[in-house]
């Protein structure tokens, strides 16, 4: 199908979720830079729907837009379904890396990143961006597919090698298996994921290393806090 540059992209994807309903809301689609790289938000009034996309968006295919359009819509209405333009923006997402900016990773996460990359993955990943995140006692690595990003929490700047290479596995998993999208839902951590997870050597005896590293580091963080 081929879009009019002056089409309301709100409307259209609402129209296409929504074929038999009318479009009732006042609409504003934004481009900026403050949002992180290929992100977006939505916001809905009483009768009006306002969606900000990052700059990059603005050259992407308007029918890929279209599919992250309505994968907010479905947010904002809390509902599920699936659409050819949801299809194509998920395959987009997945294959976003290779047009994500890369910066200079962190040395010991480079070293991280080529140990596991050889080890389990016949060094085939490309190097994401990587860097350390906050001391964060909950989120203690992640792996953003919008910017091909590796995130570790700084508690983990002093771990054993074994440790930080194991949290470096389960992120590459993420990079390498992408993610499956069914009935309107976005599965990361898949029945594959999970036994691919499990190769790793002595996981439970890591699993338990980093429970302790957690334990300890709370309470240090508490005797300090009860100090000041």
């Amino acid at each position: 199908m081929i879009l009019n540059s002056s089409m309301n992209l709100i409307q259209e994807s609402y129209q296409r979720l929504f074929p038999e309903q009318e479009f009732p809301y006042l609409t504003k689609l934004g481009y900026n830079r403050r949002l992180a790289d290929f992100n977006a938000n939505v916001r809905k009034y009483r009768n009006s729907v306002e969606i900000n996309l990052n700059l990059q968006w603005k050259d992407i295919d308007d029918e890929i837009k279209i599919g992250l359009i309505q994968h907010l819509l479905l947010k904002v209405f809390k509902t599920r379904k699936n659409t050819p333009n949801l299809e194509l923006y998920h395959n987009f997402v997945k294959n976003i890396e290779t047009l994500a900016p890369k910066t200079e990773p962190d040395l010991t996460l480079k070293s991280s990143f080529q140990r596991v990359n050889q080890q389990f993955f016949y060094s085939y990943l490309n190097l994401p961006n990587l860097r350390w995140g906050q001391r964060s006692f909950r989120k203690l690595a992640s792996y953003n597919y919008h910017t091909d990003t590796v995130t570790v929490s700084t508690l983990f700047l002093k771990a054993q090698t074994e440790i930080l290479d194991y949290l470096m596995y389960h992120e590459l998993l993420h990079k390498d298996k992408k993610f499956q999208h069914k009935n309107g839902r976005s599965a990361y951590h898949t029945k594959e994921f999970k036994e691919a997870e499990k190769l790793y050597p002595n996981y439970r005896e890591i699993e338990a290393e980093i429970t302790l590293i957690i334990k300890n580091s709370r309470k240090r963080w508490w005797g300090l806090f009860r100090n000041i």
